[in-house]
């Protein structure tokens, strides 16, 4: 096992910048989840970890060892690809101990190592079958098994999960958590699945436009999300986004004032008449009986039933603004209500409606 360090990575292809200023360090042991919009640059450092892309610029370590002009095969990393990539004429043990055999590692441990990883895999009963007679989850295993019994001084992961279909994919997510917390190798992960982010990550790198946006523990990026970006994208459903504009009387949302708390008020650096983009999560809104100054009217247009929640999408009357609005499941609304909305604003957030950077909290 080994820490990972990224220093100042750059990729370029043609004239196109893919990552640019990639730089943080992986300890020995955590797991890492690279995550993001489709082309944001997730793969191309997950690829330039392994070796199969060359960083443009920049320096790349495993453990104290710089690995820029190392090849893939001499990096011990194991990846594990969204195919899988298993051989379809081998069997499962075959498939497993394909990386020890290529390593010329003695027959006993070869069949010691296969039998250990396919227990703990419990794959044990399949060593005989060959992909075709699997299922996507096993398969998947089978790939994992692979790359574990190679015992790799890292794990890399790319969108490992993303040809499952839901209720296998929860199942294979909650095995990945625990087998790490089993075997403890150092583990990058790559996902645009923010979910998968959440609840696997030991820390995420949330990436955008080929740049690192922020770096933190999952609960403490939905909590203070660096930006509108991160803000938007962790958190199911996403936290909404309301332009306004700061002025004296309160944050006016297209002629209808929210009034701002004195002690958030105090700690503001706006000037009056200052574009701003007001950030809430869904479940800091509530449905209000009353109709008073900082009550948003709005207007349902679709509602979403999820058992114990109900997802009602509303729009702000007169305006383009769409708000997500999580509700009790035995409440019943219909498109075309009126409701009143209550904000709470002791949890707002405030980005800049130019860059969207948090100007609070």
């Amino acid at each position: 096992m080994a820490n990972v360090t990224l220093e100042s990575i750059k990729r370029k292809f043609n004239n196109v910048t893919a990552i640019d200023d990639i730089t943080f360090t992986i300890p020995d042991g955590e797991f890492w989840v690279l995550v993001g919009p489709s082309g944001c640059g997730k793969s191309t450092i997950l690829r330039t970890i392994a070796g199969l892309e060359s960083a443009t610029s920049g320096k790349l370590l495993i453990g104290d060892k710089l690995m820029n002009n190392v090849p893939a095969r001499a990096r011990d990393v194991a990846m594990v690809f969204q195919n899988y990539a298993l051989y379809p004429h081998m069997s499962v043990a075959e498939n497993i101990a394909f990386g020890l055999k290529m390593r010329k590692v003695d027959s006993t441990v070869i069949r010691e190592r296969v039998e250990t990883v396919a227990r703990s895999l419990s794959l044990e009963h399949l060593l005989e079958r060959k992909p075709k007679q699997l299922s996507g989850g096993q398969q998947q295993r089978v790939a994992l098994g692979r790359a574990i019994a190679r015992q790799p001084q890292v794990f890399l992961l790319d969108e490992p999960l993303s040809n499952l279909d839901a209720q296998l994919r929860d199942d294979t997510r909650a095995e990945l958590k625990q087998l790490h917390q089993n075997i403890g190798i150092t583990t990058v992960y790559v996902t645009h699945d923010q979910v998968e982010a959440m609840t696997l990550a030991d820390k995420i790198v949330v990436l955008s436009g080929g740049r690192i946006q922020q770096i933190g523990e999952p609960q403490s990026i939905y909590a203070l999300p660096a930006n509108r970006m991160v803000a938007t994208f962790l958190g199911n459903p996403p936290m909404n986004i309301i332009p306004a504009k700061y002025s004296a009387a309160g944050f006016d949302v297209d002629s209808q004032i929210l009034t701002i708390p004195e002690n958030i008020k105090q700690k503001l650096r706006l000037s009056p008449g200052q574009n701003i983009d007001l950030g809430i999560r869904p479940e800091d809104i509530k449905i209000s009986d009353e109709s008073e100054a900082e009550i948003l009217q709005v207007e349902v247009k679709l509602v979403e039933p999820l058992g114990r929640e109900t997802l009602i999408r509303v729009a702000v009357v007169g305006t383009g603004i769409i708000l997500n609005v999580q509700i009790s499941g035995n409440i019943r609304f219909r498109p075309g209500d009126k409701l009143n909305l209550e904000l709470d604003l002791q949890k707002i957030f405030i980005f800049d409606s130019v860059n969207g950077e948090r100007l609070y909290p």
